[in-house]
């Protein structure tokens, strides 16, 4: 799996629009918080989709805060860590968080192309 760091709000418009062509993960992260690093090697250890078929970002919550202020704010979701959002079509049509978050969820979530 190969993880886009996420680490200016000028990167949320890209993933809007980016989004419009291919789904877009954005993953939340505390590098303090046990639960967010089980979460996460989770999602790693399972991530089984193809190349092209879902661009994953990851956000660092201690050192880019303000970005994932502004992630909460342009998507309407209130912020939790970790947090995964799924961006389809501009827009975040699933969020999930703590240990709800699995490559399952994300993939029956994906809107159908």
């Amino acid at each position: 799996m190969n993880w886009t760091a996420l680490t200016s709000e000028k990167q949320i418009n890209q993933i809007i629009e980016k989004s419009k062509s291919v789904p877009c993960l954005i993953f939340k992260h505390s590098l303090t918080c046990p639960i967010s690093s089980m979460a996460k090697h989770r999602v790693e250890g399972k991530w089984d989709f193809a190349d092209g078929e879902i661009d994953a970002y990851y956000l660092d919550l201690l050192n880019y805060r303000s970005v994932s202020n502004a992630v909460a704010a342009t998507f309407g979701i209130q912020h939790q860590s970790p947090q995964a959002l799924l961006i389809q079509d501009g827009m975040c049509t699933f969020d999930t968080s703590h240990l709800d978050i699995t490559v399952d969820g994300i993939r029956s979530n994906l809107q159908a192309v």
